[in-house]
Formats: structure tokens, sequence, C-alpha cells
């Protein structure tokens, strides 16, 4: 019988401080993904954000944008008023996650009950 090693990829590192620990770290925070996914569909507002995740709050949301921001996952543009907005994009960076995010949403549709059939339009596959 293998070992359940055997069937690794090697190319992933299973060591506690691999990047696999640095993806939870950003992502397991509480919004981050849904900031990013409610990003995977376009550009959007502050405002535009706010309504799209439900439930968080107007610094939770300032604070997310700051810190994908300066992990280079989005860039913030000033939009000319009046009045002035700020535009939020994912980088490419940002896209990137796009086939781990719908991988995930699959993974919870088939997997977690409470959830199924709610994935977000942006992110089917």
């Amino acid at each position: 019988m293998a070992d359940a090693q055997d069937n690794q990829d090697p190319g992933i590192c299973s060591e506690p401080d691999s990047a696999i620990n640095r993806v939870f770290e950003l992502l397991g925070k509480r919004w981050t993904g849904l900031v990013v996914a409610a990003l995977m569909s376009g550009p959007g507002h502050f405002g535009e954000l706010r309504r799209a995740v439900p439930g968080i709050s107007e610094r939770m949301l300032s604070d997310r944008l700051s810190e994908l921001a300066s992990l280079g996952l989005l860039t913030r543009h000033v939009v000319d008023g009046p009045p002035v907005r700020v535009k939020y994009e994912l980088t490419q960076a940002g896209y990137d996650l796009r086939p781990a995010l719908v991988e995930l949403s699959r993974w919870a549709e088939s997997n977690l009950a409470e959830g199924a059939g709610r994935c977000p339009e942006q992110l089917r596959g």
C-alpha cells in the first residue's frame, strides 16, 4: 500500500512555515476572501464593495482594502469629482487568485451543505 506521502505533489511544501500558511494568514482573515471575490467581476467603489459584502463595517472594509493594496493584490485609484471617489481594482496577482477561489467554491458547494447553491456568479468556472 502506498504511503500518503507518496501521493503528495513534490512541488507543495508541507512544512509549518510553508506558502499555504501565508495564504491562509491572508485569506483566513474575516472578510478578505469576500472582498477579493467582490472585485473579481471588475473594479468597484467603496460603497459598492460595502453593499457587496453584507455585514462588513466601513472600518473593516477600509482595513482589508489597505492590506490588500499593501500586498499588491489591488490598486486604489482616486476618481476626480465632485464628489471625489475611490475605485479599487485587483492587480494581476489578485486576479490570479480566481482559479483557487473557484475550486474552493466548488468544494464548498459539494461538501458544505449549509451554503449549497449560493456561489457568487463571478466565481463560477
